[in-house]
Parts: structure tokens; sequence; C-alpha cells
């Protein structure tokens, strides 16, 4: 068995539907894919409070990271006059692509970027686990001791005070 030509086995393009018209974003360069993903691993740990490579966060500032990320469709998309928040959705769906895959990319396009979007609402998340059930569950039956724990005073009844 021999390996197949990789790029027949891959369809590596995202197709985008923008006021009417498909825009196709072609597969970044091996040098822009590892970017993205370093800017967005920059861009996790300092919206975690940690510390971001500067480096990296300056590097990306000082490209045109939109344009790279989609490519051709980029300039397309300019010469059509796209409204901004079209195309800053775009690149951003891009980049979820880059980071992550396809189906990330789709589900941040289709939430238009909103979080609560993507999160699914708690009827949805009930249909997926099964029915929801209205009884509570039972309480543990490991041993332990339901009785409530000394108060303080408790404690130090015994107790000289300094």
């Amino acid at each position: 068995m021999a390996f197949e030509a990789l790029d027949e086995l891959l369809d590596e393009r995202l197709e985008l539907p923008v006021a009417g018209k498909l825009y196709t974003v072609p597969a970044p360069s091996a040098e822009i894919g590892l970017r993205t993903q370093a800017l967005i691993n920059a861009a996790a740990v300092a919206a975690d409070g940690g510390k971001a490579d500067e480096q990296v966060l300056g590097d990306a500032a000082e490209r045109d990271l939109y344009r790279e990320v989609l490519g051709s469709a980029h300039d397309e998309m300019v010469a059509d006059a796209v409204p901004w928040p079209a195309l800053k959705h775009a690149a951003i769906t891009a980049m979820v692509w880059i980071a992550q895959d396809k189906t990330a990319a789709e589900r941040y396009w289709n939430a238009a970027g909103d979080p609560n979007r993507l999160a699914p609402n708690r009827a949805a998340r009930r249909n997926r686990s099964g029915t929801a059930s209205s009884t509570p569950s039972r309480g543990s039956t490991s041993g332990t001791s339901t009785r409530p724990a000394p108060t303080l005073a408790g404690r130090n009844k015994g107790r000289k005070r300094r």
C-alpha cells in the first residue's frame, strides 16, 4: 500500500457565503498557518491572564493578518465592497479554521461570532443527553456521617485564651 497524494485527499478550502456570493478561502501557506496558530495561542494565554509572547503579538500586528488568512478571497471581498463587519467575520472564521478545523470554523460562522450562540442552550443539552429527569438523585451511600461539623465555639471550649 502506497501513500496517496495528499492534495488529492484533502479539500482544504473554505467557502463562505457573503451577500449572495460564495467566496473561496484557499488553504494558507505553512508559514501563515504557523503564525496564525502562534497568535491565537498567545491571545488565549493573554485572555486567561497569563504572560503573552509579545514578540508573537507584535509580529501579528505588523502584518496584514486578515489579508493573509483570507488569501485571494480578501481582494475579491474588497473589490466587491463587502462591509467591514462581514470581512472581519470571514477573516476570524478563517483563523478559527486554521487554528482548529472546518467544524469549529462553521460553528463560529453560523453563530455570527457570538459566544452565547456557540454554547448550546439548556434544552439542547438535555435533548442531547437523553430525557431530563425530574426525580432527584439519591444521596451518597458511602457510609459518611451527615452530622454537622462542630462550631469554633465547640472546638475551643477547653482552651485557655492568651
